[in-house]
């Protein structure tokens, strides 16, 4: 079973050389835990989904500059998430503020090739029935 995702959950992309945490607003009123719950509409990179430390990604303009003006040698630059789509694919049967829960097995993809996944929920015992 799906495990709901609350503001605290620790996110992971695969370019970056660090943990993240998602922060979600209170807007849709619907707590889990004390904590608010997660729609597959908070991805709004610097307000849901903080920066991952360093970027590895070649498709990132700054990392790309900087490597090549370092002859070629992989040169990591400070992350700054860009995120044009929502988590996917969300709960079909749960809903936040009318919009589809976050659940652990979502993903969501930065535009520098970056896939962004859910490490730690933030909860352990609150469960969502597919």
């Amino acid at each position: 079973m799906a495990i709901i995702v609350t503001s605290g959950a620790q996110l992971m992309c695969s370019f970056g050389m660090a943990p993240s945490v998602l922060n979600v607003l209170p807007n849709a009123k619907v707590m889990c835990s004390n904590m608010p719950a997660a729609s597959i509409m908070d991805n709004i990179p610097m307000t849901n989904i903080m920066p991952f430390g360093m970027c590895t990604s070649m498709a990132n303009p700054q990392v790309s500059a900087a490597t090549s003006a370092a002859m070629g040698v992989l040169t990591p630059m400070p992350c700054t998430p860009v995120i044009s789509a929502p988590w996917a694919p969300g709960s079909p049967t749960v809903l936040v503020g009318g919009k589809p829960a976050l659940n652990n097995t979502c993903k969501c993809m930065c535009n520098w090739a970056g896939v962004i996944q859910i490490v730690n929920p933030g909860l352990a015992t609150t469960t969502m029935v597919k």
